[in-house]
């Protein structure tokens, strides 16, 4: 057993889906860690905050988009060790949301065909959910 555990990290991520199926990703800035990879939008889950609540409070500051919690649809988590954290991330499934996408924190975003994805590199944590998403989609 581990001396000392790491710190669990809760982050809630988003799988917006459009009307022809493909899945919106984000790619991650300059200056944050994992820099350049690609992500499904979304963030950490703060003190007190629901991954529901979270995802709705990300969306809107990262997108510029409303989602309502009746339209997030829980689809699969990742569980994932990096060096000095745990992570366990939900994935919701989002096929209605009202506004227009914006990249306000992203360096670039695109939409993206599940079985296309695995020509954008992702966390580790992302990969398995990439699998998930081409069964579905």
């Amino acid at each position: 057993m581990n001396a000392s555990p790491k710190p669990l990290l809760l982050v809630a991520a988003a799988a917006l889906v459009d009307a022809d199926g493909r899945v919106l990703i984000c790619q991650r800035p300059e200056g944050k860690a994992l820099a350049g990879l690609w992500e499904f939008p979304g963030g950490k889950v703060e003190a007190g905050e629901t991954p529901e609540a979270c995802l709705i409070r990300e969306l809107a500051e990262e997108l510029g988009i409303t989602v309502t919690k009746s339209c997030l649809a829980p689809f699969v988590f990742a569980s994932h060790e990096y060096e000095g954290f745990h992570l366990l991330m939900p994935l919701y499934l989002i096929r209605r949301w009202e506004g227009v996408i914006v990249a306000r924190e992203h360096e670039a975003m695109a939409w993206v065909k599940p079985n296309a994805m695995g020509s954008y590199p992702m966390p580790p944590a992302d990969g398995p959910l990439v699998a998930w998403l081409r069964d579905l989609i």
